[in-house]
């Protein structure tokens, strides 16, 4: 049996906010340890038949970067539902809902520029 790791080390400010995020996986191109901005860590808790969730992100993750990032997780999501369960209507539904999304934030920035 093949084992993998995955660590993320969580470097905190004086508010407990965090300054740093530093991950590291064992399968992952590339040696060594690092830097990110934000992850998003969903964990399915069997006893209680509900998601735990960590999202922790730094000072520097802009508010742009923070939309973008979500948006890929649903898209990846959306593959992810229709790979496990072959359920194409959720996986369009999802698709739908980033495409939505990419508009409505392009339209946020052309109003911005």
């Amino acid at each position: 049996m093949k084992k993998s790791d995955i660590k993320f080390q969580i470097n905190l400010d004086d508010s407990n906010i965090p300054k740093d995020i530093i991950w590291d996986a064992s399968d992952k191109e590339g040696e060594g340890a690092e830097s990110t901005k934000s992850i998003s860590l969903n964990v399915w808790d069997n006893l209680n038949h509900s998601t735990l969730r960590i999202d922790l992100w730094t000072e520097e993750m802009s508010v742009a970067e923070m939309k973008r990032f979500y948006i890929d997780i649903i898209g990846g999501m959306a593959q992810t539902i229709l790979t496990s369960t072959g359920d194409e209507y959720m996986s369009e539904e999802m698709k739908d809902l980033c495409d939505r999304l990419v508009k409505h934030v392009n339209e946020e920035n052309a109003k911005s520029s």
